[in-house]
């Protein structure tokens, strides 16, 4: 069994010849400032909550596995299971992990029919996502190229660096709604090929995660009008001046490494762009 150092830090040494202060009890409320600065502790189930995104980083636990219970936890890291819990319920929260009644928790995955669009916040204007059945997927165009200073800068690489590019297409209920461009960086996702994406009949992300062990755990967004091109006009089927949804997604891995840059052109005709607010 690894014992697992908390990550306490000493406080600054004081300016004059008295001893210095024991440090605080990290597992009670935040703690007083030192010399005016922030705190410099956090809290016990954070400590622990960071101690297990990184064994979900190392792979230690696969997307889909169950993780230890939380008496282990609390076990292996010489802490309260009061505390686990706590951290546990966080990245549940979050949807890294997801509990099973009477089954334990496990590592989330993008397989998940719960998740499997948990990034994609198009909603038909009429039934729901699942009335409207799986996406048809038509990948246009798929090649490796030098990434352009934009595209290097997005995705944490340097210009000229190799990314993957792909152009696809995807149809609910048959109609043409969404153009998308995606950027992978080429080192990650080594011999992925527009022939395995189209085989691949499950989502790209659980794709991600089978096959390359990349998982996308968050997103940033950012949405604007636009008008189309004549070849995304066409390949969407609407009139050149036909007003769409530009939503650009960078997608990032566990410690905020980006791993995928997406650009995507979205009908708003039959379609609106749905977000739950808290």
């Amino acid at each position: 069994m690894i014992a697992w150092p908390l990550l306490v830090k000493t406080p600054p040494p004081m300016a004059t010849a008295a001893p210095s202060p024991a440090p605080p009890d990290t597992s009670s409320a935040p703690q007083t400032s030192w010399a005016g600065q922030a705190p410099s502790f956090s809290p016990l189930y954070q400590q622990i909550k960071g101690l297990i995104l990184q064994s979900l980083q190392q792979g230690e636990w696969k997307p889909g596995e169950v993780i230890p219970s939380e008496f282990d936890l609390a076990a292996r890291f010489k802490v309260s299971q009061g505390t686990v819990r706590k951290a546990v319920d966080e990245l549940a929260a979050e949807n890294l992990l997801v509990r099973r009644q009477g089954r334990g928790t496990f590592v989330a995955t993008h397989a998940e029919q719960q998740v499997q669009y948990r990034f994609l916040r198009l909603q038909p204007d009429s039934g729901t996502v699942d009335s409207e059945g799986p996406a048809q997927r038509d990948f246009v165009d798929c090649r490796r190229q030098r990434a352009t200073a934009e595209i290097a800068r997005a995705l944490g690489l340097r210009a000229g660096d190799t990314v993957l590019q792909a152009r696809r297409l995807l149809r609910f209920a048959g109609v043409p709604t969404i153009l998308e461009d995606i950027w992978l960086p080429g080192g990650p996702f080594k011999g992925l090929t527009a022939e395995r994406l189209s085989q691949y009949h499950g989502p790209m992300y659980a794709l991600f995660e089978a096959e390359f062990g990349v998982r996308m755990v968050r997103a940033d967004e950012k949405l604007r009008a636009v008008l189309p091109d004549e070849a995304q006009a066409t390949l969407l089927e609407v009139a050149a001046g036909a007003p769409l949804l530009s939503v650009e997604r960078t997608a990032y891995t566990y410690n905020d490494v980006p791993m995928e840059l997406r650009r995507g052109l979205y009908r708003t005709d039959t379609h609106h762009y749905r977000n739950q607010l808290n």
